[in-house]
């Protein structure tokens, strides 16, 4: 299946001589969630803008739905939802006039049918005829998203959806995200919140000084990159290791109770390796608990890798 945006060789350096964006070349899949991680400066936005044709690339292509964002950027703009960072609105608009107004600009016919839907998937409904100034910062990052879906986009960009928006209202945008990625929309996002993309991103860039550092599946990133641990708390304390066990480089606490073993997730010496060497060193145990590296440590360690 053909990519709906296929990114070949972008690069952007301004008038300054900044270079926001090295050589990227990436494809963005038909229906997932694709989540862009990066430090602030790491060149997310300048992408964005490129794509959604809003900044001029230096050089390379980038294709949407097979058209050149360049040679046939309406075709290209009407296909994109973008929703900035920015709470950029017309505060005096009624809710319902400025995605009527929003789609209009786009050639398209009056449908307040889909506007209404757009509304109610997003709680606004209620708030239709309410001048948006009215409204509290997360609902105006709806009413963002609502202007963005109003000409039936088949990509949403969104960059950093949820910030400044409390706990409560991000897991709720969480959830129509995926409703909208369900029902067939592409979404690319960029965020801060590590969590986020852990939560719902099927695949995630890592971006760093204007450089794509890595593009993975989650699971897979995970897998290959994150480190397991095992905790087992012993049947009779322990001085020190056994130095049979050396090799293994377990480290005690809670007073010589507890001994824990670290190994990387894709490695064969696991938690039944483990268990099998304690036996043999005649070593017992009363319970196991286990943990896995976070997404958010496996970023750290990436961008501390490629400063």
């Amino acid at each position: 299946m053909n990519p709906i945006v296929s990114i070949r060789a972008l690069t952007k350096t301004y008038a300054s001589g900044l270079q926001a964006l090295k050589p990227i070349s990436l494809d963005i899949h038909r229906g997932e969630i694709f989540a862009m991680l990066g430090p602030n400066g790491a060149g997310k936005t300048t992408l964005i803008g490129i794509i959604c044709g809003l900044v001029r690339a230096s050089g390379g292509t980038v294709q949407v739905d097979g058209f050149d964002t360049i040679k046939d950027y309406r075709k290209t703009r009407s296909l994109i939802g973008l929703v900035p960072q920015e709470l950029h609105t017309d505060t005096f608009e009624k809710v319902i006039s400025t995605l009527r107004f929003s789609r209009g600009l786009f050639g398209l016919a009056p449908n307040d049918a889909h506007l209404d839907a757009v509304l109610k998937e997003l709680s606004l409904f209620d708030k239709r005829n309410e001048q948006i100034k009215t409204l509290s910062g997360g609902m105006k990052r709806r009413v963002l998203i609502a202007k963005a879906l109003s000409h039936e986009p088949r990509i949403l960009f969104l960059d950093e959806p949820t910030a400044g928006v409390d706990v409560e209202l991000r897991h709720d945008m969480w959830a129509m995200v995926r409703r909208l990625r369900d029902a067939g929309m592409t979404i690319f996002l960029t965020t801060h919140y590590i969590q986020e993309a852990e939560e719902m991103a099927d695949r995630i860039g890592i971006m760093n000084k204007g450089e794509l550092i890595m593009v993975e599946d989650k699971a897979v990133l995970m897998q290959k990159l994150g480190k397991k641990q095992v905790t087992l708390e012993l049947a009779q304390s322990l001085s020190t290791i056994p130095a049979s066990l050396d090799d293994l480089k377990l480290e005690l606490s809670g007073g010589g109770h507890a001994v824990t073993y670290r190994y990387e997730a894709q490695s064969a010496n696991g938690i039944a390796y483990l268990l099998r060497r304690f036996d043999e060193a005649g070593i017992a145990f009363t319970d196991l608990h286990t943990e896995q590296t976070s997404l958010e440590e496996i970023f750290v360690n990436l961008v501390r890798a490629n400063p």
